[in-house]
């Protein structure tokens, strides 16, 4: 498999203290202990890879059951999808598939769009995208959207590979989805779907991670409480 890893850091002489400093999600800047952003990196790799092997032990049709369970969830969440963009992503590697949800924010007025890589270190773009309309292989063989329009998302599904009670995310460690989101111009809501396999104690959450603002799973809502953090 391809990594998804990269880091938001540089191996640079700086000049001064700056490079014991780094870019917090919020736009403050926090003191790097190297030490530490090593060790939470490689337990952040060897728990991803255990996740991952976990939640594809469970048979296709649990995985399928969950993620009808987890639509529904999605749609209670959100209650009006109307005049709203929401982006979904295709489901990779045991993720949940909330294709069948894009109908539904399609019959209330909505527009799906899907996320696409343009290169590492860079944010995500988003492109509408309809079905029935033309794909194309992405990065990871991921199929994207051919054509479509550039939108901003109202609404971002973030699949997770761990989360933990305060609804921090853990991924796959290329860190799209936070630089993409620190990067807009209004926070979106932010909506992390899983498997309940996926829930664990703490991912370790560093200043540059963003919080979900809720994480769905197939037993249920749990939704960041206010105060806690940036919101959309």
């Amino acid at each position: 498999m391809a990594s998804r890893e990269d880091s938001p850091y540089s191996s640079a002489s700086p000049p001064c203290m700056a490079h014991e400093l780094a870019d917090g999600q919020d736009g403050s800047f926090f003191v790097v202990d190297e030490e530490q952003r090593r060790d939470v990196a490689r337990w952040r790799k060897s728990e991803r890879e255990r996740l991952i092997a976990r939640r594809l032990a469970f048979s296709a049709d649990d995985r399928n059951r969950w993620s009808g369970a987890i639509g529904d969830g999605v749609a209670s969440f959100v209650g009006d999808f109307s005049g709203r963009v929401v982006s979904f992503y295709w489901p990779f590697r045991g993720e949940p598939d909330l294709r069948p949800l894009m109908h539904t924010v399609w019959e209330q007025g909505g527009e799906a769009a899907l996320p696409i890589v343009v290169a590492k270190a860079t944010p995500l773009v988003f492109r509408t995208w309809r079905q029935g309309e033309a794909l194309e292989k992405g990065v990871w063989n991921i199929p994207v959207p051919s054509g479509g329009r550039e939108v901003v998302p109202d609404i971002v599904l973030a699949p997770v590979v761990g989360f933990d009670p305060d609804c921090y995310r853990l991924g796959y460690g290329g860190g799209f989805f936070d630089r993409t989101l620190v990067g807009m111009a209004a926070m979106p809501l932010r909506i992390g779907v899983g498997h309940e396999c996926a829930r664990i104690a703490t991912i370790f959450p560093q200043p540059h991670d963003v919080p979900m603002d809720a994480i769905v799973t197939p037993d249920g809502i749990t939704a960041r409480q206010v105060g806690d953090g940036p919101s959309g």
